[in-house]
């Protein structure tokens, strides 16, 4: 048995934890340090009964189903934890573009600075600049994720540090999520025994582990489908340009069958993953099966094309919600590698070719990657944030930089930030 907490603390072992409107998962992992990939140890999940929307709705449960999801992981790794990032979802994220601009380090001398070399405190300067929009009282900055810089007149700049200029700008794009919620869910968290390192928005959870750097060069636009809302992030140029939270998910559907054949919620989930198809003229018309009856019904049978004819119009809707706001994502060029579903919902049969008929884009099911592991664990669709969690300091330091103000600070990651942006070694460009 490994010793509680001692590998967490130098971050050889990991662990995330997801918490959704239809399931809290917990993820613990290791860094292969040789091939810098994670390995899955272990992955423990839980239905979540305590969250509708994103939004707690019983405290209890929401800890008891954590306590669960936490204990199956750390029985799979043999291991223990105390620390963990968490996600964060709901109606009250925001996403918004701004910049900020600075001279660079004058010291007081005249009012046209000559060429300096930038250094971290002038990046620490901007950033703060460009986060500097006023909020409502009861709303704060998640991340603040660089899309790129501009020295003078020179565009498209991924690290300044060491490059030399008069005037420096920061153009980024900041998720924003009210106090209220942040506090609930990480209250939730420390109750069940484990200390929050991250908080992070669930969407780009879900990117970091579902595509790949050429994808986020070219344009993409993913997509957790979750339970009650679905989770969207646009990337163009490495950056991300748009972020959104999509108040519809894959219970809607499932809501539409009960309602349609007069059955349960969870009996209706079932027949969606077993007999339904996003598209209907792909079931079958012949194939009929049993639907669930209860004391003393008449038994009633039928046809996956009739059950799928449900499905087809819901789903259709839940893809022009999607298109919609993707087209408010602000890019200079199209998604070249168009769209990436992925999520509990995404795993719904044909759901990426009805996306391709639909919106006419590019599209595919975006299933976990380096997870390092022989079984394959948590490379289902269901699994990507969790698998994204593990992944985070990584992003941080290696990839594309993000400041956290999860602890309701904008700099509250800065220090850490700022030693480590001179180390990129392989730009998320």
């Amino acid at each position: 048995m490994i010793k509680k907490g001692t590998l967490i603390q130098n971050y050889t072992t990991l662990a995330g934890i997801d918490i959704g409107s239809a399931k809290c998962c917990c993820s613990i992992g290791k860094i292969n340090y040789d091939t810098g990939k994670i390995i899955l140890l272990g992955i423990g999940e839980s239905p979540s009964t305590g969250m509708k929307k994103g939004s707690i709705v019983n405290r209890d449960q929401v800890i008891e189903e954590i306590e669960s999801a936490v204990r199956d992981a750390e029985s799979m790794a043999h291991m223990k934890i105390d620390r963990a990032n968490i996600t964060i979802s709901g109606n009250h994220i925001r996403g918004l573009n701004t910049q900020g601009a600075i001279a660079i380090h004058t010291n007081g001398h005249g009012h046209m600075p000559n060429a300096q070399p930038i250094q971290p405190k002038d990046i620490h300067k901007v950033l703060d600049m460009a986060g500097a929009v006023s909020f409502p009282i009861d709303r704060n900055i998640l991340h603040v994720i660089p899309q790129e810089y501009i020295i003078d007149t020179m565009e498209g700049v991924i690290n300044p540090i060491g490059m030399t200029g008069r005037r420096l700008e920061a153009r980024v794009h900041l998720i924003t999520v009210a106090i209220s919620s942040i506090t609930n869910i990480k209250d939730c968290v420390e109750e069940s025994g484990i200390s929050v390192d991250e908080i992070i928005y669930q969407g780009l959870a879900s990117a970091l582990s579902v595509i790949t750097n050429d994808e986020k060069e070219m344009g993409v636009a993913v997509i957790d489908i979750g339970a009650d809302t679905s989770d969207l992030v646009v990337f163009q140029n490495g950056g991300v340009r748009h972020s959104a939270v999509i108040p519809i998910g894959g219970n809607s559907i499932t809501h539409d069958i009960a309602m349609m054949l007069q059955i349960s919620t969870a009996e209706a989930e079932k027949i969606k993953i077993k007999y339904g198809s996003a598209i209907a003229s792909m079931a079958s018309a012949e194939l009929e099966f049993e639907l669930p009856s209860e004391n003393g019904q008449l038994k009633r049978s039928i046809s996956e094309h009739e059950l799928s004819r449900y499905i087809e119009a819901r789903a259709g809707e839940i893809l022009q919600y999607i298109a919609k706001e993707i087209s408010r994502a602000d890019m200079g060029g199209p998604l070249t590698y168009g769209i990436v579903l992925t999520g509990g919902g995404s795993q719904l049969n044909h759901l990426a070719k009805l996306s391709e008929n639909e919106l006419n884009i590019k599209t595919r099911i975006g299933i976990p990657s380096n997870c390092g592991n022989v079984i394959e664990l948590g490379s289902e669709p269901k699994y990507a944030a969790s698998m994204g969690l593990l992944n985070w300091k990584e992003f941080i330091q290696n990839e594309r930089v993000l400041l956290n103000g999860s602890s309701g600070s904008l700099g509250g990651k800065m220090k850490e930030w700022v030693e480590g942006i001179s180390n990129w070694s392989k730009g998320f460009f």
